[in-house]
C-alpha cells in the first residue's frame, strides 16, 4: 500500500543533482520529513557532502554519491550505492541536468546528445532501475523535475526545451503502467527559480525576466521543494505536471 506523509518516516529517497539549488532544497525537505536521503551530485563533491552532513547533523541518515548521469552506467551505480548504504529506494526525485545556453545556430550534435542524456535518458534509466523493487513492495513515489520551458520554449535553447518536454511524455507513459503497483509518477515544472543558473545573468536581464512574472519575483528553491513534498505525500496524484512559476505560464 502506498505511503502518505503520515508514514513516510523511515523511507529512503534518492535525489539527483542535490548538491545545490532546487535539488539541495528537495533533499533537505525530504530529510526534514523523516526520510533517509541519497544525495546525488556530479562535480560538486564538497557541496554534496555538506548537504549530507547537514542531514546527519539534524539526526537524519544520508549518503553522498557522485557521477555524471549523462553517462549510461551512472544511474545504476547511484541506486546501488543508496541501496547498500540506506536501503531500497522508496522515493526517486530525478532532478539532475545541464543547462548550457545555445541558439539553433550554435547548437551541435554533441551538446544536443549530452542534454538529452542528462535529462531524459537519465530519468528513464533511474526509473527502470528502481521500479522493479517498488513494484515488489507495492509502493513508490517518482518525481521528475522538468521545466516550464517544456510548454513555453524557455530561454536556454531547443535542446533543453526538447529534453524537458520529453520528460513529461515519459511521466505520462510510466504513470499508467506503474499506478496499479502503488507507484505514483509526476513531474514538477519550475520556472525562473533563483539558483545558480539565474545568477549568471547580468542585473538588467534579471530585472527584465522578473518583470515578466505575475508574482513579481523569482521563485525560491524551497518553494519547489515544498511542492515535491506535497506530491510525495499524495497516493492518488499521478501522471500530472505541476508548474511552479509565479503565474508565468498559466494552464
Amino acid at each position: 500500500m502506498a505511503r502518505d506523509h503520515a508514514d513516510q518516516r523511515g523511507s529512503v529517497a534518492l535525489v539527483t543533482g542535490a548538491s545545490r539549488g532546487i535539488g539541495r532544497a528537495i533533499a533537505l525537505r525530504l530529510a526534514a520529513g523523516g526520510l533517509a536521503v541519497g544525495v546525488g551530485y556530479h562535480r560538486e563533491r564538497a557541496a554534496a557532502e555538506a548537504v549530507r552532513d547537514e542531514i546527519r547533523g539534524a539526526g537524519g541518515s544520508a549518503v553522498a554519491m557522485g557521477g555524471d548521469l549523462a553517462e549510461v552506467g551512472t544511474a545504476e551505480a547511484m541506486v546501488e550505492c543508496v541501496e547498500e548504504e540506506l536501503g531500497p529506494v522508496d522515493v526517486l526525485v530525478s532532478n539532475a541536468g545541464t543547462a548550457v545556453s545555445r541558439s539553433l545556430e550554435q547548437l551541435d550534435v554533441a551538446e544536443w546528445d549530452r542534454t538529452m542524456n542528462a535529462h531524459l535518458r537519465a530519468a528513464f534509466l533511474l526509473v527502470q532501475r528502481v521500479a522493479p523493487e517498488m513494484q515488489r513492495r507495492g509502493r513508490g513515489r517518482i518525481v521528475v523535475i522538468s521545466s516550464v520551458a517544456a510548454f513555453s520554449g524557455g530561454i536556454v535553447g531547443p535542446h533543453y526545451t526538447a529534453a524537458k518536454a520529453g520528460q513529461l511524455g515519459l511521466v505520462r507513459s510510466l504513470s499508467g503502467s506503474l499506478a496499479p503497483h502503488g507507484i505514483t509518477v509526476n513531474a514538477v515544472a519550475p520556472a525562473l527559480v533563483d539558483t545558480g543558473m539565474l545568477a549568471q545573468l547580468d542585473g538588467g536581464h534579471r530585472a527584465r525576466l522578473a518583470g515578466r512574472i505575475p508574482a513579481g519575483r523569482f521563485g525560491r528553491p524551497g518553494e519547489v521543494a515544498e511542492v515535491v513534498w506535497t506530491v510525495v505525500g499524495n497516493g492518488y496524484l499521478t501522471g500530472q505536471t505541476i508548474s511552479v512559476d509565479g503565474g508565468l505560464h498559466p494552464r
